[in-house]
């Protein structure tokens, strides 16, 4: 199987849709045939399916692995319920046709319990933020000390913020005609940013639920991007468009990355009447530039995929 994630930057995932993991059109999804505009794409153990149905959801699973093609451009993760729901997983035949794993309620308490079982494997994981502990400063600087080990860090593609999941323990949900930053969930992923991104862990932004507000949706993804979240998952494949075609980059903000990246410019200077420092805006240059590969420039024809050059 090609080894994709290889060279490989978390914008190339786009909008993940998530989906529960006994539908009966898995395969035509994972193949492309169903939804061809999807770059990545989450299988759920958990919320997504009820207790009764987890058992034939893994056997439903186990068999749809069978059919899937190999992909060199398509991105497929599942989310496990538990360790021990990830233990079955591993066991399963063609498993290997899966990129990586989602870890839903991330804590110090499974840390040990996931890790050991990926252990020997190539897989990537996407840790969620989404319990009580992501509103203890202390208990989230623990968790990053953890994810800090080389053996370990070099598994994780993003950490994923669980917004309803934070809500739900304030007993609140976001209102209609609000982004999740109007609510108390917009400190907190202040404060996880903060917390984890100066260390090179890169976060996405949590899922939008209403599908008959758009304008929000847009709005939201601004202020994800003002704060440098990325990875937005989709609920439904119509948010799909929406999310990716907001990560297409400014032509002035490419401009000003590139200029930023050339070996030749002076350490600071004016550009689109901004000032332009190279020790200070590298990293968003860089940012810039990884979008642009993938999503080209707003209002200029969407690319279909990533350049080749990524992977």
């Amino acid at each position: 199987m090609i080894n994709k994630l290889k060279s490989f930057s978390p914008w190339m995932l786009g909008a993940p849709l998530y989906m529960p993991g006994n539908r009966r059109d898995l395969i035509e999804i994972a193949n492309g045939e169903k939804f061809p505009m999807l770059r990545s794409m989450i299988f759920c153990t958990e919320d997504a399916v009820s207790d009764s149905e987890l058992e034939s959801c893994i056997r439903h699973l186990g068999l749809c692995l069978q059919g899937f093609h190999d992909s060199s451009h398509r991105f497929r993760f599942i989310r496990a319920r538990s360790p021990e729901v990830l233990a079955r997983l591993l066991d399963l035949s063609a498993i290997e046709k899966i990129d990586g794993f989602v870890l839903p309620k991330f804590t110090e308490d499974v840390f040990d319990a996931y890790f050991d079982l990926l252990k020997g494997t190539s897989f990537k994981v996407m840790p969620t933020l989404e319990t009580k502990e992501v509103f203890d400063f202390n208990a989230m600087s623990a968790l990053r000390q953890g994810l800090l080990q080389a053996e370990i860090a070099e598994r994780i593609i993003m950490l994923r913020i669980g917004g309803n999941d934070l809500m739900n323990l304030l007993g609140i949900r976001r209102t209609r005609h609000s982004t999740i930053y109007e609510s108390p969930i917009g400190h907190i992923i202040a404060q996880l940013l903060t917390i984890f991104r100066p260390y090179g862990f890169s976060l996405a932004a949590p899922v939008f639920e209403y599908l008959d507000d758009t304008q929000t949706l847009q709005k939201e993804m601004r202020q994800d991007l003002a704060y440098g979240l990325i990875g937005k998952t989709a609920i439904h494949p119509t948010q799909i468009p929406i999310i990716e075609a907001a990560y297409a980059v400014d032509k002035e903000d490419y401009e000003m990355a590139f200029s930023l990246n050339d070996t030749e410019s002076p350490a600071v200077f004016r550009m689109h009447n901004a000032m332009c420092e190279v020790a200070t805006h590298q990293q968003w240059a860089t940012n810039i530039i990884n979008r642009h590969r993938c999503y080209g420039i707003k209002e200029a024809l969407m690319v279909k995929g990533c350049a080749e050059s990524s992977f």
